[in-house]
């Protein structure tokens, strides 16, 4: 074959690689539709949005099956309750003990409790996630769309009667628009979020749930109850400090007060995470740790530095990507 002839062959074989990946690309986007136009009717710039949701980091929208009553089994928090874990526990509040004594004093949630949700969330802030939180919770975002609802819907009606069929309907478009009221906002958030940080969208990285930081706040939390507990200008929910601090400002803004009974610590912990064995957990967990005039007590004894870790990413968002 000449070198022309291969010249000529390679530019075909180029631009029909090139013609491939702008058709998958612009099919990304378009999967994505119903969420870009959304977010456009809300006041993010259109441009922007499809660029977050052209980029190869993002998978198309295929199809989102959910539950129609979704429970957390309990064996999810059973090893968190052994013996290794309540130590790791107690390692976790020693070590952030000035955080937590302050967040008790100022805010008048118990330390003790809010060492426990920091456990159970991310293990103190050892295990944070690595996901993109955008794209987990833009699928969730997605559960209306008509196309998602449709398959949810036969998929849900599969061999039952006319009259079964007509409830199941009702209670499929019930859930889809419960998943995307829920998580429409955090998708939001999220933009919003990268704007004020000057950052990309996709470099927020948590749970496969949608979360970050060690309290795995959902980004409306974050911009919400985001607490700057070490008064250094920002607000890291990676810095253990403003960790701590946000986590006590969410349960006080949620109602946790002085005296309040254990029917209303359940109400409280339940708006943190909608699960009864994770309330039972944490409330477990924060029995088996310093309580009360108790903290005070390990403060005197304790040399542990509070508020002193950082991590190696970037300090409000956490382990961030690389953009090629």
């Amino acid at each position: 074959m000449s070198r022309a002839r291969v010249v000529t062959v390679l530019l075909v074989a180029g631009l029909v690689a090139s013609g491939t990946r702008a058709e998958v690309a612009a099919d990304r986007v378009r999967s994505w539709a119903y969420l870009v136009d959304k977010l456009a009717d809300d006041g993010v710039p259109r441009a922007w949005a499809e660029r977050v949701f052209n980029d190869p980091r993002v998978p198309r929208f295929d199809k989102l099956e959910f539950s129609l009553t979704p429970r957390e089994p309990r064996s999810m928090y059973r090893g968190l309750l052994s013996r290794r874990s309540v130590s790791a526990a107690h390692e976790c509040f020693a070590r952030h003990l000035d955080a937590l004594g302050r967040a008790e004093r100022e805010l008048g949630v118990p330390g003790n409790v809010v060492a426990a949700i920091l456990h159970v969330e991310s293990r103190c802030g050892r295990n944070t996630g690595n996901e993109s939180v955008l794209w987990r919770l833009a699928r969730l975002a997605m559960s209306a769309e008509p196309s998602n609802l449709r398959r949810n819907v036969a998929r849900h009606s599969l061999w039952q009667t006319p009259s079964a069929s007509a409830e199941i309907l009702r209670a499929t478009q019930e859930r889809a628009r419960y998943l995307e009221s829920t998580f429409y906002p955090e998708v939001r958030a999220t933009f919003e979020i990268a704007e004020r940080l000057h950052i990309d969208p996709l470099d927020i990285r948590g749970s496969t749930a949608g979360a970050f930081g060690v309290p795995q706040f959902l980004p409306t939390s974050y911009l919400r109850f985001g607490t700057d507990g070490n008064s250094d200008g920002r607000v890291s929910l990676y810095d253990p400090a403003d960790a701590v601090a946000s986590c006590a400002r969410y349960l006080q803004a949620h109602g946790w007060a002085a005296g309040i009974d254990g029917k209303e610590r359940r109400r409280v912990i339940w708006t943190y995470n909608r699960s009864t064995p994770y309330i039972d957990t944490v409330l477990a967990l924060a029995s088996q740790l310093p309580q009360g005039r108790e903290t005070d007590n390990w403060g005197k004894s304790s040399t542990a530095a509070s508020g002193t870790e950082r991590t190696e990413s970037h300090p409000d968002v956490g382990p961030v990507s690389s953009v090629e």
